[in-house]
């Protein structure tokens, strides 16, 4: 009993408008749990109430930290190869019905692609793994834009941009437009490649997509850098910054 008459889960909270210390919950969270362990049965509008009116901390979602994440306002058109590579996901299947998943990359100045990647599933890690293979061959990017799917905003590759000194240039939610590169890259990709086989098996996939993915890079001029073949245009060659 306190004065004024209070018991129970009513005297605490009276205490503790009062300025006195009362170890009301035994979590950071006001909820049932804590309330019906000590006998007291609280609605939960009341408790949202007693949150609100006793100036709590209500608990927040802790968001994810993007280290190497850039801000749109700084994004400025690649003037050489490496500065900016763009990457996205494209799905297909197998004859069987089995479903893959293709990791595609393309350098947005030199529309050069050091990878087209196809696995069964794809997580942070195995981004981080095809990214690396790659960038040991053709060097690393400044810059790569990328959508907001899992895969990307994961810690792996965050502490991978951290590591290796690569900017994560994330496009607006509902806005394909914001990573036009990739989307017309894929968009060639599915047309010449992916619509145009069957693929028996994953090596196979692996080795239609590959012999698709040298003869773009090696041997087809594109009119968007001067009918030029996009390896020429990589290692720094001089060439019109691409529209």
């Amino acid at each position: 009993m306190v004065g004024g008459g209070y018991t129970g889960l009513s005297a605490a909270i009276e205490l503790a408008r009062a300025g006195l210390h009362v170890q009301l919950f035994d979590r950071t969270s006001l909820g049932q749990a804590a309330s019906s362990r000590n006998g007291w049965v609280v609605n939960p509008k009341r408790n949202y109430r007693l949150y609100k009116e006793m100036d709590l901390q209500l608990r927040n979602k802790v968001p994810k930290r993007r280290v190497k994440a850039k801000l749109r306002s700084d994004r400025t058109a690649a003037t050489r190869s490496n500065d900016v590579w763009a990457m996205d996901f494209v799905h297909d299947q197998l004859a069987t019905g089995r479903k893959i998943r293709v990791l595609t990359v393309v350098d947005t100045f030199s529309r050069f692609s050091p990878a087209v990647d196809a696995r069964f599933s794809y997580k942070g890690e195995d981004v981080v793994q095809t990214l690396e293979r790659v960038c040991r061959q053709v060097g690393y990017p400044a810059t790569i834009r990328v959508d907001n799917g899992s895969e990307f905003i994961s810690r792996d590759l965050d502490l991978w941009a951290y590591h290796r000194g690569v900017v994560l240039d994330f496009s607006r939610p509902g806005k394909p437009t914001d990573n036009s590169y990739i989307e017309s890259f894929n968009g060639k990709f599915r047309a010449e490649c992916l619509n145009a086989h069957w693929f028996m098996s994953l090596d196979d996939a692996r080795a239609k997509m590959e012999d698709w993915r040298r003869d773009y890079n090696e041997f087809r001029p594109h009119s968007a850098i001067g009918n030029k073949v996009p390896i020429s245009l990589m290692n720094g060659s001089s060439a019109p910054t691409p529209t």
